[in-house]
């Protein structure tokens, strides 16, 4: 089976500061891996390098056997095909609900107004949004607004979906409603890469979970056997702290 989704030997480096550490990862079609580990293990700069939102200092990324890092990559045609959600929302006040979604279609991709519209309105009512389409980003709860913003990510019709922490800024009351809508992404088939601290979903949801240790993909599988029996002393470790917080 052809990789969808892969990085070999990825590095990335800030300064002195060396952040991935010979990445390597596979990911099929229509399957969700999540990557677990630490705060500052290299999670979200992982996502941010598939997006292009950061350039990689060795290694490769391809998408579909296409090559998506290094020089002439065309960063808005791998956007279209890649979307990502962050953890802040980063939703434009002073715009609408609906003038937010459809920035990308209209203004980058040319597709028309109208028909861009229509697809916007579908996927607003698929998340319970429908009624907030002319509303604005401060009169909407944590949750609302995350979901617009992953409505956002989808208006390009992207081929994969990279979630970065999406629950993270959220009441614990409004984590579930989130969450449902990446649960109702992969029954539906959509690729997601999903960097996360909520193990229950990831236990549950996921094919593969991948775990990062200082900047290495350092145990991978499926998830029963990374949350039920991980190979690596530190999986161990990071797994038995998570379990006496009551998260897992």
């Amino acid at each position: 089976m052809t990789n969808f989704l892969e990085l070999n030997n990825v590095e990335k480096y800030y300064g002195d500061n060396h952040v991935l550490r010979g990445i390597d990862l596979e990911v099929q079609r229509h399957e969700v891996a999540c990557l677990i580990g630490a705060s500052g293990c290299g999670k979200s700069t992982l996502l941010r390098c598939v997006n292009a939102l950061e350039t990689i200092d060795k290694g490769q990324i391809k998408l579909d056997n296409d090559v998506i890092s290094g020089e002439g990559v065309d960063v808005n045609s791998l956007r279209q095909n890649i979307g990502i959600v962050f953890q802040s929302f980063n939703l434009f006040p002073r715009m609408s609900v609906l003038e937010n979604i459809l920035l990308s279609p209209v203004q980058v991709l040319k597709r028309p107004r109208d028909e861009a519209e229509e697809s916007a309105m579908t996927l607003l009512k698929r998340v319970g949004l429908a009624d907030k389409a002319r509303a604005y980003p401060d009169s909407l709860s944590g949750g609302q607004q995350q979901r617009v913003a992953i409505v956002r990510a989808l208006a390009s019709n992207p081929q994969a979906l990279l979630l970065d922490e999406i629950t993270s800024a959220l009441d614990p009351e409004l984590v579930a409603e989130v969450l449902n809508i990446v649960r109702d992404l992969a029954e539906d088939g959509m690729t997601i890469l999903m960097a996360t601290h909520e193990m229950s979903f990831a236990k549950d949801v996921a094919n593969q979970v991948i775990y990062v240790h200082q900047g290495r993909v350092l145990e991978k599988g499926l998830p029963e056997q990374i949350f039920n029996s991980p190979q690596e002393p530190r999986t161990r470790e990071f797994l038995k702290k998570i379990i006496e917080a009551g998260r897992l």
